[in-house]
């Protein structure tokens, strides 16, 4: 059983973090980080929308490849607001028929040449790295739609199409994301807490156990003895 990271490929370098392999049945908790994969296991490809709760995948296939796409990218592929598709796993069949068949890159590839509609790709990709930047770094929904110079209400509607949740959610998964990666290199819960932006341990404490379901400490340890499987962080259920 192996999991490892690869570079995305140059066409997908804006919109992609990685691709990933996992090789081996495994069952493994995945965290919420904002993030959505195309996922091909078993002759199908699958998409992972993005999650607001810990999820368990059951991978039973020998082999599973993913593409994991920065925050709020995917819909823009596929033209269906995130929001429609949040804590799901769907096939991708189901999502855009006309794009079915294929491996997982020939899928992707046309994708990327379709036109989507205009409610899942409002912003530049440059647009779409400001706010997500912004929202990460806790930011408020009043201070970004000054900065980018929407109202308050527009950015509320667009967020939930790209990104599949609210400012105030998408700001809270981020940050968490970022704790997760401080606790994983091995910061303490206390340092972990403060260089991520929460009020206190006690904060991330909390945070850690509404989004992942498990004691921050565990969350901690199990990285130590597990890798990473799709979207972002896992621990061994």
């Amino acid at each position: 059983m192996s999991y490892r990271e690869l570079p995305a490929p140059a066409p997908l370098r804006d919109l992609a973090e990685c691709v990933w392999v996992n090789e081996g049945p495994r069952r493994a908790w995945i965290l919420p980080d904002g993030c959505m994969d195309l996922i091909e296991m078993n002759g199908s490809v699958l998409v992972a929308g993005p999650d607001t709760t810990a999820f368990l995948s059951d991978q039973r296939s020998p082999v599973a490849t993913g593409i994991r796409f920065r925050p709020g990218a995917l819909p823009r592929l596929l033209g269906v607001p995130a929001r429609e598709l949040h804590n799901e796993r769907v096939s991708l069949d189901a999502v855009r028929p006309d794009a079915a068949g294929g491996s997982l890159m020939s899928l992707t590839a046309r994708l990327l040449q379709r036109d989507v509609a205009r409610e899942t790709a409002p912003w530049r990709i440059s647009e779409l790295r400001h706010v997500t930047g912004r929202f990460a770094a806790g930011a408020t929904v009043a201070a970004v739609a000054d900065e980018t110079g929407w109202s308050t209400r527009n950015l509320q509607r667009q967020c939930a199409a790209v990104y599949g949740y609210g400012p105030a959610t998408l700001r809270r998964i981020l940050r968490f994301r970022n704790a997760v990666r401080l606790l994983r290199a091995g910061h303490t819960l206390a340092d972990a807490a403060a260089a991520a932006g929460y009020a206190d341990q006690a904060h991330l404490s909390r945070q850690v156990r509404d989004l992942a379901g498990v004691p921050a400490g565990q969350l901690g340890r199990d990285a130590k003895r597990s890798t990473e499987v799709p979207s972002g962080s896992s621990t061994v259920a």
